[in-house]
């Protein structure tokens, strides 16, 4: 069933390039159909492919203000731009989950009125939908997606309905430029916000290095994209090390001059791969 799935997934984007070039999308219409009830059947779980929901959230809102729980002060200082979204608690995992990428499609075929056809997109976790605990859809163990408005679009219309079916995947985050580290705290009390991390996205474990101290001294997770330390790095040049979780990990070589401050933001050379 899933080799059969996969290569109707496979058909049906041929056919849907080739009709875009044409000027024409019934037969594109037809085979996401088909693709549709094909992973509907095996409950969404095709290629990775899962059953969600989604709303948007924010519309009055600056969308790059909405890092949230995460911590991100701005999604685009962050670099992840405008396309993001609180997800549910089921997705969040404690703030482990901030910066993590899904791809998300409307599932057209449950519902055509407020879905757009042939629409994914390619979405960050920087912020927490928290649960209301009376059946709401960011309950557990629902896995939804509370998508920035500019995001919500790219995939569905806005309506009074307000709320769609999804297909969702994790997917590689594919980032421009390096990893960023921006510096928090006071006296010897060091927090890190670590954000535009590529591969999997979501750091399971980091460690700090100082010119002075020579040794990796492994940092916690304060809150959201936040890791803490209390050795005292000030004056010294510094270095992290960054387990995925995937459980790959990169150095980072004396990305942070000496003469660093609280507030300031610096960007690695190398990039974890998104392949």
């Amino acid at each position: 069933m899933e080799a059969l799935s996969s290569r109707i997934l496979s058909v049906c984007l041929f056919v849907c390039l080739f009709e875009e070039q044409m000027g024409s999308v019934s037969l594109c219409h037809f085979f996401l159909f088909l693709a549709c009830v094909v992973l509907d059947g095996i409950n969404g779980q095709v290629n990775g492919w899962l059953n969600g929901h989604a709303t948007f959230y924010g519309a009055n809102q600056n969308p790059t203000t909405l890092g949230g729980a995460c911590g991100y002060d701005s999604t685009v200082h962050a670099g992840f731009g405008v396309n993001t979204a609180a997800v549910s608690s089921a997705l969040f995992r404690e703030g482990e989950a901030c910066g993590s990428c899904y791809q998300v499609m409307c599932n057209y075929r449950l519902d055509p009125k407020w879905c757009l056809p042939r629409r994914v997109i390619t979405i960050t976790a920087t912020n927490f939908c928290p649960p209301n605990n009376i059946g709401g859809w960011c309950d557990p163990p629902h896995q939804h997606f509370d998508m920035s408005l500019p995001a919500f679009l790219r995939v569905a219309r806005q309506g009074n309905e307000g709320i769609v079916p999804v297909l969702y995947r994790r997917v590689s985050c594919k980032r421009r430029g390096g990893v960023r580290f921006t510096l928090k705290g006071q006296s010897n009390f060091n927090m890190v916000m670590i954000s535009n991390v590529g591969g999997s996205g979501d750091a399971k474990a980091v460690w700090i290095r100082g010119s002075r101290t020579r040794t990796w001294i492994p940092m916690h997770r304060n809150w959201g994209a936040n890791w803490q330390s209390s050795v005292d790095v000030r004056g010294q040049r510094l270095s992290f090390k960054i387990t995925l979780v995937d459980g790959k990990t990169t150095e980072f070589f004396n990305v942070v001059p000496s003469t660093w401050s609280f507030g300031q933001t610096f960007s690695s050379q190398n990039q974890f791969s998104s392949n």
